[in-house]
């Protein structure tokens, strides 16, 4: 009996390590895994013969990579951070340490883009309700709903950007709004009876934005009216992915639903240029797209779908390199390289200018090394360039900071749970945990 009771206790210590109890891994049976493996099961594989790169390229010991410099962030006013869509070098103070949490600022499923206007975080939550909270004053400041009772049942998905204390709301309804949270009115409001499916972007007095059926619209900030609309194709299916809008100095770029990247004219609205991502040309077809945001790079524009990652002259539309990568997260350009993870969880470094590839280092790998333990899954759910490193949130709320050459420096638990994407202010770590309270780490 004792034998048994011995074998018994060994195969369950055998089984147990030190990186099950810090709780970094996924549970292999985990919410968290199960999207990861199933987030891109809607795509048919049926327009390449080229396997998506898994290659490991370790980084040579004198490798020295340049990024761009450390900026103190002080606003957050885009869901995507500023025009280009592109992450600066963020600066923290990096002591993980909790030094603030707030009461819970709503009780309804909260979008994961948070903003923030240098005094104050701007949540939105799927019933349709603004609330801005006042970092300073630690209290809701305001809180509005647009919404009548014949709409109050329904789940919104709010759109939003906010510029000198006005938030610009579109909908998935169809309405667009704007909303002065000073004064607290309601500056106007229109019905397009369409729902919109992209991000937004304001250039001078003019708002851009899409619908669901591919539509690109030209706004006037001070009215809502329409001014310009540019029809582009529109697909049947519908996928999570939602049309994608950066601008530069000259351009709007508009990548949309089905594929297609268009280049228009800042000032007159014109076509400039547009090519195809899509590999299927067949509008009724199951094979849908799939991009993340695109990003505009002095004279680059960076689309990152599966399975192709482009880098494109914006000015000509002129393909510079394509490889065959399909990135879990938005891509950091920085200098003339640029960051980015695979599905594989590859983290990989490649120059801006050709395809090749620096280094590709396997984070799970890497993990498991500097634990001294065995590799499991991970579940990656943002990335930042820090303090001239690398910040890889997880979903299980660990961070993982590597050097920007590829090696792992440390691995943090955050002092609470990230419910929301995170945001760099001030030298400070923000976001809403999975409680809905603001969470603020130095």
């Amino acid at each position: 009996m004792r034998k048994i009771l011995f074998l018994i206790i060994l195969l369950i210590l055998s089984n147990c390590s030190f990186d099950d109890k810090t709780g970094i891994w996924n549970n292999k049976n985990s919410v968290l895994t199960s999207k990861k493996e199933n987030r891109f099961k809607d795509f048919k594989k049926l327009y390449t013969k080229e396997e998506s790169f898994d290659e490991i390229i370790t980084p040579s010991e004198d490798l020295n990579v340049s990024v761009s410099k450390i900026k103190v962030n002080l606003k957050w006013t885009d869901e995507f951070y500023n025009d280009s869509n592109n992450l600066d070098n963020f600066s923290y103070k990096n002591q993980n340490q909790l030094i603030f949490k707030s009461k819970k600022l709503s009780k309804y499923k909260v979008n994961e883009k948070i903003l923030f206007d240098g005094e104050n975080i701007i949540i939105n939550d799927q019933k349709g309700n603004i609330v801005v909270y006042s970092v300073e004053k630690q209290q809701i400041v305001y809180k509005y709903n647009f919404y009548k009772k014949r709409y109050r049942k329904l789940k919104k998905n709010l759109n939003i950007i906010i510029e000198d204390r006005i938030i610009y709301v579109a909908d998935n309804i169809g309405y667009f709004y704007s909303l002065n949270y000073k004064t607290k009115k309601l500056l106007w409001a229109k019905n397009y009876k369409i729902p919109f499916r992209s991000n937004i972007k304001i250039f001078e007095n003019k708002i851009i934005i899409a619908d669901q059926d591919n539509t690109f619209y030209v706004l006037n900030k001070f009215s809502g009216e329409r001014l310009k609309i540019i029809p582009t194709e529109s697909v049947n299916l519908k996928n999570e992915f939602i049309s994608s809008l950066a601008l530069d100095n000259n351009s709007f770029f508009f990548l949309n639903t089905y594929g297609s990247l268009y280049s228009i004219n800042s000032q007159n609205q014109k076509i400039q240029w547009f090519t195809n991502f899509n590999q299927s040309l067949d509008l009724n077809s199951g094979n849908l797209f799939y991009s993340n945001a695109i990003l505009a790079h002095n004279d680059k524009v960076l689309v990152s779908t599966d399975p192709y990652l482009y880098v494109l002259n914006s000015d000509t539309g002129m393909i510079i390199s394509k490889n065959s990568i399909t990135s879990i997260v938005k891509p950091i350009i920085s200098q003339q390289g640029l960051f980015l993870i695979t599905k594989d969880n590859l983290l990989v470094y490649k120059k801006l200018n050709s395809e090749k590839i620096i280094y590709s280092i396997n984070i799970t790998e890497k993990i498991a090394s500097y634990l001294d333990t065995k590799k499991k899954s991970i579940s990656v759910k943002s990335f930042f360039i820090v303090n001239n490193d690398l910040f890889v949130f997880l979903e299980n709320s660990y961070l993982v900071k590597f050097s920007k050459e590829g090696k792992i420096k440390k691995i943090n638990k955050l002092p609470d749970k990230l419910g929301t994407l995170p945001i760099l202010i001030s030298n400070s770590i923000i976001y809403l945990n999975k409680k809905n309270k603001l969470i603020i780490l130095d």
